[in-house]
């Protein structure tokens, strides 16, 4: 079975997001970029998975502009099998996302799709699922858990009230929480094996899907100063200011 997983380049989590002066967007001139965080726990998945003997290849996939390649050979150290990316300067939305690929599953017929449950810049949340309808496949997202058993996926997906154990009929779409594993940290001679590993490159023309924005971002801005801390003498004084000064209550 193959799986295939994706690979988004994002801001490094560890790095704080600038705004641009003229409020279009996140300043990324010169700042250090990385794998998004719930797609590196999407590849250590994937890569559990065959290492248990469930499957036999890894693709990893990433759409965007050429450095992308770093992150998809970052993908390849931590044990990804082959890449593909399909190279856009665009920025592209989650639908235009899910219809790339459906393309590209169309032509891989992987057995699984492993997806970070979402971007750390975006935080749509939407890929995955949309994915899941363009496909007609079975979807779980969240997800914390997964045993595959033959021609199933047993999964436990965290919700607000709890943990929920799904049944789901293979092929299917998972988008994995951050409770689901703990990526690896790639070793060097890996690094170097993945210099050799094949990286696809597709230009997104070529694919003819239509990723055609349907969204127009207004402005970007930061959020306000938080307001300092202030002590009260008494909980009567404290009922009084949520009340009277917060309104919440």
């Amino acid at each position: 079975m193959k799986i295939l997983v994706t690979c988004k380049r994002v801001l490094d989590p560890y790095v704080k997001a600038r705004v641009k002066a003229d409020g279009t967007g996140v300043n990324l001139d010169n700042v250090k970029m990385a794998m998004n965080p719930f797609d590196e726990i999407a590849v250590e998945e994937a890569i559990r998975l065959r290492e248990t003997g469930k499957a036999e290849e890894i693709i990893a996939v990433s759409i965007g502009a050429a450095k992308c390649e770093e992150t998809l050979r970052t993908a390849l150290a931590m044990g990804a099998d082959r890449a593909v990316h399909v190279v856009t300067d665009d920025d592209i939305e989650p639908l235009g996302v899910a219809k790339v690929l459906k393309h590209l599953v169309d032509a891989e017929q992987p057995g699984l799709v492993i997806m970070g449950k979402q971007a750390i810049d975006g935080d749509s949340n939407q890929a995955g699922q949309m994915l899941s309808a363009l496909l007609g496949w079975a979807q779980g997202t969240n997800v914390s858990k997964v045993e595959l058993n033959g021609e199933t996926a047993n999964i436990t997906r965290e919700i607000d009230g709890g943990l929920e154990r799904l049944t789901l009929k293979m092929p299917c779409v998972l988008t994995s929480d951050l409770r689901l594993n703990e990526p690896r940290y790639a070793s060097l001679p890996n690094i170097m094996k993945a210099k050799k590993k094949p990286l696809d490159k597709k230009p997104l023309e070529e694919l003819g899907v239509d990723t055609a924005p349907r969204q127009t971002l207004v402005s970007v801005s930061e959020p306000p100063p938080r307001a300092a801390g202030v002590k009260v003498a008494s909980v009567a004084e404290l009922v009084d200011k949520l009340k009277n000064e917060a309104q919440v209550i």
